[in-house]
């Protein structure tokens, strides 16, 4: 079946040309313990930590020279200790194995220059040229597995291929002081259920199975001890409590209903589209809510939303999206609002996350005039 795709989703750069790349491992096997790599996430001497969220780099084999650029403004800016490209790293415009491979590469090279650890999560237009090209998402991940500073990695019996939790280890010991889970929230909604067509919310979402296996896990977590182990939470499309803490209640949808949410949510940023999510909700707010650990819940997804927000004691907030090469606003502001989110922890605040914000394109200087600029001779994928 071919997923629906609204079209919204194809505002994208076509992919031009072919690139020189190393070949990738045909399969990858999934595993439920940490990368190896995965120990070098810890709190420095001061007791601080920084995580950076790139979102929806969305692009081809010539990803568009801005995108990279903003990503190493915002390294070289931030220094974090990792980052998490939030889902939708590629398009689906590629056809081959190796475009898709460089189309990767361009966006993480950045990260393995700098040395700085970092993971994915899958969206739902990562495995989108896979009918061509062959990349599947295991495949992708089997690529990305050659990377030396890539710590990503996927629980063993678990619907989709990007769910993990990296552990940020104490300044003092070898203990674990903070979680960072990230699960994949999938890619496109069949198009009946139950003999019922789906006709309007055309994306999937996180499923009970993976629910499940965050609560067992964070159980593991907390161990012996009387309190959960903190955490922020990463997934690519948004749940149905975004919309609900924007409009203050599930059922409102009025102006004033959300000026009265900015007052109780004390709700900052932008929200430019609606919530683009799923047919049902998963629960999975619910057992973070009542398992108490989870700090923070960011999707990215939508682009032009940037908002975040305290929703009943989990912030709930919007990566804004990266990529210069798919939909951004309308005319002349289409790449306003191309950014990050940055995250600051310090293992001696009592919930260790001590506040988030974001940056932007802008901040830097970068050109946001309309035209694309799409790389004309890429880095070499050979490591």
């Amino acid at each position: 079946m071919t997923p629906p795709q609204p079209s919204r989703r194809h505002l994208l750069g076509a992919g031009l040309g072919t690139v020189a790349a190393a070949a990738a491992p045909a399969t990858a096997a999934a595993s439920s313990h940490q990368h190896p790599h995965a120990d070098r996430l810890r709190f420095a001497d001061d007791g601080t930590f920084r995580v950076v969220q790139f979102n929806d780099t969305q692009d081809s084999h010539r990803t568009d020279v801005r995108t990279i650029e903003l990503i190493e403004r915002t390294l070289d800016q931030e220094e974090p200790g990792f980052v998490v490209v939030n889902g939708d790293v590629v398009n689906g415009d590629m056809e081959t194995e190796r475009q898709v491979q460089q189309a990767y590469h361009n966006v993480v090279l950045p990260m393995e220059e700098r040395r700085i650890p970092w993971a994915i999560t899958f969206g739902n237009h990562d495995e989108d040229s896979a009918p061509v090209t062959g990349m599947t998402e295991p495949r992708i991940r089997a690529f990305l597995g050659g990377y030396r500073w890539y710590v990503g990695s996927t629980a063993d019996g678990v619907r989709g291929d990007s769910n993990q939790v990296l552990r940020i280890r104490s300044r003092s010991s070898r203990r674990t002081a903070f979680a960072l889970w990230l699960l994949d929230s999938g890619r496109y909604s069949p198009e009946t259920i139950a003999g019922q067509a789906v006709e309007e919310y055309t994306y999937e979402t996180i499923h009970s199975d993976q629910v499940d296996w965050y609560r067992r896990t964070s159980l593991e977590l907390q161990g012996r001890s009387p309190a959960p182990m903190p955490g922020l939470m990463f997934f690519h499309i948004p749940l149905w409590e975004f919309r609900h803490m924007w409009f203050g209640s599930p059922t409102g949808s009025t102006e004033a209903d959300h000026e009265a949410a900015v007052v109780k949510h004390g709700i900052v940023g932008e929200r430019n589209e609606r919530e683009y999510t799923a047919q049902f909700n998963p629960g999975l707010f619910h057992t973070a809510l009542e398992r108490g650990d989870v700090k923070g819940m960011f999707c990215g997804h939508d682009h032009v939303n940037d908002y975040v927000g305290d929703y009943f004691g989990i912030q709930l907030g919007y990566g804004p999206g990266t990529g210069f090469g798919t939909y951004g606003l309308e005319g002349e502001e289409v790449h306003r609002m191309r950014g990050a989110r940055v995250f600051d922890l310090d293992e001696s605040h009592e919930d260790v996350l001590v506040g988030t914000r974001t940056v932007f394109a802008s901040d830097f200087g970068i050109d946001l005039s309309p035209d694309p600029q799409p790389l004309e001779h890429p880095a070499p994928v050979g490591r």
